[in-house]
């Protein structure tokens, strides 16, 4: 049974997401100013406005909730909430810095460490993908199933251009190669969706990279997971994952050895 809260919660998230997508927009393509972030990152000034506007009307409507977002410095505050906003105001900023259409807004409530809604919307592709625990997962208003291929013999994969192509190296079999798509959220929905049968995330993705694309996948009849087959916990003080594998349940698991064979490591 789906708690009216949990509905209540996705239809927050999809309605600020279009919000937050419109302002977004104003940057999109429009030489927004941009700043170096850690050694491989880089950060703009409509992430930072984004994520002002994403933290006011989402703490206004569930002031009781917790906050994290990667454009927010970050407190054990809301290890003490049962529920926490986990928020990537721009995620795939690089590819919207460069033009390309598959950047997101990325939005999800977590519950005892497992998102329990989300919304990742795709504003220069006007894509809204929704879903809530128990609930299933949509895009655009209509149903999402995962790919129903359970054998690696060519599945079609999503990755970084490098890690893509050592899983490819360490393999003998035919393997399709999707393309880079700069927003790991995106890619991991694409799973979801049923356009990719396998997106890997490198090790060091962060919370809000992939809460939100998780319970899409979950809710379509797949599963993000560990090279062991462990789901990711949110909301912890950890709030980086090891390498991530999300498909149908069986591929995910045929999938692993060639993973860890590729030696994943380094950043998405």
């Amino acid at each position: 049974m789906i708690s009216v809260a949990g509905n209540d919660d996705t239809a927050l998230l999809c309605a600020i997401a279009r919000e937050a997508g419109a302002l977004a927009m104003t940057f999109f393509r429009n030489q927004p100013k941009s700043w170096p972030k850690g050694e491989t990152s880089i950060v703009s000034e409509a992430d930072f406005e984004v994520d002002r506007l994403l933290a006011a009307r989402l703490l206004a409507a569930r002031p009781d909730y917790g906050w994290l977002s990667e454009e927010t410095a970050d407190n054990n505050e809301r290890l003490t909430r049962k529920r926490v906003f986990v928020v990537d105001p721009i995620d795939g900023t690089r590819g919207f810095l460069n033009g390309s259409n598959e950047w997101t807004i990325s939005l999800a409530i977590v519950e005892e460490g497992r998102p329990i809604a989300a919304a990742l919307f795709a504003p220069a592709l006007g894509t809204m993908f929704e879903a809530t625990a128990g609930g299933g997962a949509n895009r655009d208003g209509l149903p999402l199933r995962v790919s129903e291929r359970t054998e690696v013999e060519g599945a079609n994969l999503a990755g970084s251009n490098r890690l893509v192509r050592d899983v490819f190296a360490a393999s003998s079999i035919q393997l399709e190669y999707h393309g880079f798509v700069p927003s790991l959220a995106y890619r991991i929905a694409l799973v979801a969706a049923g356009v990719v049968d396998v997106a890997i995330a490198r090790r060091g993705a962060y919370d809000w990279d992939i809460a939100a694309a998780d319970l899409l996948v979950h809710e379509a009849g797949g599963r993000l997971a560990d090279l062991d087959g462990r789901p990711p916990r949110y909301n912890e003080l950890e709030r980086r994952h090891p390498v991530l594998l999300a498909a149908k349940p069986e591929l995910g698991d045929a999938m692993a050895e060639l993973v860890a064979r590729a030696d994943a490591v380094g950043p998405n």
